[in-house]
C-alpha cells in the first residue's frame, strides 16, 4: 500500500503535466545549470547533507556512511550491513518496499568500498519526499530478523566469495591491500572462502554495528539532481531519530604502509598487481596531484581508436599481445596507492612486468613534453569526468564531508592538476621507486615473476 503523502504527489504530477508546453526560450535537459561541478552543503540538527541541483528529470540519492571494510570490528560485518539494506523496516515490509520502488520507477542499489557504505536510489525528480524517508527508514528503522540472516543474507555473503575467488583480479587488488597496509585498508572488501565469518556473525551483532555506522557523526546524505532547498526540508523532517552518537567507536588506525609480496595459486587466470605508496583524496591531509598526472603517463589503457596512444605502459603492453595493464591513482581519506595492474597470461606478464619498473624509472629521469601535457590533460579530464560519473560523486563527497567535514569538490580538484610540474611528477616516481613496493601475484606461479627479479625493493 503506498503511502498518503505519494499518492498526493501523484495529483501534482498530474498538475504538473497541464503546463508541460514551455517557452521557446527555456534552457533544456541537457544544459547543465551551470559549468561547475560544486555541491552546497548543510546540517540539519547534526546530519550532514549536500546537493548538486544538475538540470535533468531524475535524481540519485545516496547515505554514505563511515562503515566500509577497514572500520569493520569483525570479519563480514560491512558485507552484512549492506545485505539488509531495502529490507523490512518498523514501517514497511521488504515486499512493500519492492513494490512500492518499481510502481515509482526506482532503481534501488547498496554497496561498500574499503571505507564507505553507501545505500542509494535512482527515481524521477518529483518523488524525493518519498525516498528520502526510505532511507531514513533504512537507517533507524531496519529489523535485524535472525530467520533473515540466515535464508538471505548468509548467502548472499557465500556468492560474493564465490565472485571473488573466481576473479584473479579481485583477489591480487586485495592482496596488494593486505601487503601495503595490513589492517584497516588492507581488510579485503569481501572475507574469502577460508574465512571463518559465522562464528563471528549473527543478526545481533550487525544490528549493533548498524547503530554505530547509521549515527550522526558518521554517515551524510549527497543528492544529484534536487534542489537543495527541498533537499534540507525533508531531510530535517524524516532524520529526526537518529542516533547523536555511534552505540561504539568506529576507530581504525592512521593508515600505514607497509610493502611487501604476496603470491596465490589459481588456475582460471593470472593478474599481478604492482603498487606503490601515493596520494590521499583531496580532502585527506596529504593530497598530491601529481600522482593523477603519473597514472595517466604511465597508463595501459589507451583512450585513443586503432592506436596504443601516448601513455608509456600502452606502448609497452603493445609487445605482449593478450595482456592487459592498467595504471590507477587509489585515492582513500589517510593514504593512497599508485597500482600498476597486468592480466593475462602468465608468460606475457612476466615480460610485461619488467617494462612497467623500465617505464617508472624511465619517468623518474626524463619525461617528454609533449607526452606530460597529454598525461596532465587526461588526468585532469578523468577527474572532471567524474563530474558526469554520479556514482563516483556521490561516495567522494560524502566520505569528505563523514571523514573530513568538506564536500570532496571535483572541479578544485581539476585545478590542482593544472598546477603539476614536471619536476613534481619525475620526483613522485623517484620517491616510488624508493620506497618499497607492494606486489601481488595470482595465478601460474611457476612463470609469475617474483618483485625482486624485477630489481624491486620489498
Amino acid at each position: 500500500m503506498i503511502s498518503r503523502s505519494a499518492l498526493g504527489r501523484n495529483a501534482q504530477r498530474a498538475l504538473r503535466r497541464q503546463c508541460c508546453v514551455q517557452p521557446a526560450n527555456r534552457r533544456g535537459l541537457a544544459a547543465p545549470a551551470s559549468g561547475s561541478f560544486q555541491y552546497e552543503t548543510g546540517d540539519a540538527s547534526g546530519v550532514k547533507y549536500a546537493s548538486r541541483d544538475m538540470s535533468g528529470p531524475t535524481t540519485t540519492l545516496a547515505l554514505v556512511a563511515k562503515g566500509g571494510t577497514r572500520y569493520q570490528t569483525l570479519p563480514g560485518l560491512t558485507e552484512g550491513l549492506e545485505k539488509y539494506a531495502f529490507r523490512a523496516t518498523e514501517k514497511r515490509s521488504a515486499l512493500r518496499i519492492i513494490r512500492e520502488a518499481e510502481l515509482l520507477g526506482a532503481d534501488l542499489a547498496s554497496y561498500h568500498s574499503r571505507e564507505n557504505l553507501i545505500v542509494g536510489a535512482k527515481f524521477l525528480r518529483d518523488d524525493l519526499p518519498y525516498f528520502v524517508e526510505l532511507l531514513a527508514e533504512v537507517a533507524t528503522q531496519t529489523k535485524y530478523l535472525p530467520h533473515v540472516y540466515h535464508e538471505e543474507i548468509i548467502p548472499l555473503i557465500q556468492m560474493a566469495q564465490k565472485k571473488l575467488l573466481a576473479s584473479t583480479k579481485q583477489m591480487a587488488l586485495n592482496s596488494v591491500h593486505g601487503v601495503a597496509f595490513h589492517r584497516g585498508l588492507g581488510t579485503p572488501l569481501h572475507p574469502s572462502s577460508s574465512t571463518p565469518y559465522t562464528k563471528y556473525l549473527d543478526a545481533d551483532v550487525i544490528e549493533d554495528f548498524a547503530a554505530s555506522v547509521y549515527s550522526k557523526p558518521n554517515f551524510t546524505i549527497v543528492s544529484n539532481g534536487a534542489e537543495h532547498a527541498e533537499l534540507t526540508k525533508w531531510v530535517n523532517e524524516f532524520f529526526t531519530d537518529v542516533p547523536s552518537q555511534p552505540r561504539s567507536s568506529l576507530e581504525s588506525h592512521h593508515s600505514k604502509y607497509y610493502g611487501g609480496e604476496e603470491r596465490i595459486a589459481h588456475g582460471a587466470g593470472n593478474t599481478m598487481v604492482i603498487a606503490f605508496p601515493g596520494s590521499t583524496s583531496a580532502t585527506g591531509g596529504d593530497y598530491k596531484p601529481e600522482f593523477a598526472v603519473l597514472a595517466a603517463l604511465l597508463g595501459g589503457q589507451t583512450t585513443i581508436k586503432w592506436s596504443p596512444g601516448f601513455p608509456l605502459l600502452a606502448k609497452a603492453g603493445s609487445k605482449y599481445p593478450g595482456v592487459d595493464i592498467d595504471t590507477k591513482s587509489l585515492i582513500y581519506s589517510d593514504a593512497g596507492l599508485l597500482t600498476v595492474m597486468l592480466h593475462g597470461s602468465a608468460k606475457a606478464i612476466s615480460g610485461a612486468a619488467s617494462d612497467v619498473v623500465k617505464a617508472i624509472q624511465g619517468v623518474a629521469s626524463q619525461i617528454g613534453k609533449e607526452d606530460f601535457q597529454k598525461a596532465k590533460a587526461l588526468a585532469k579530464f578523468k577527474e572532471l569526468e567524474h563530474g558526469q560519473d554520479v556514482a563516483a560523486g556521490l561516495e567522494l563527497t560524502g566520505a569528505g564531508l563523514v571523514h573530513s567535514n568538506k564536500a570532496y569538490q571535483l572541479d578544485e580538484t581539476a585545478k590542482s592538476i593544472d598546477k603539476v610540474t614536471e619536476e613534481q611528477v619525475k620526483k613522485a616516481a623517484a620517491e616510488m621507486l624508493k620506497s618499497r613496493a607492494s606486489v601481488s601475484s595470482v595465478g601460474d606461479l611457476f612463470v609469475l615473476p617474483y618483485a625482486e627479479d624485477l630489481g624491486l625493493k620489498v
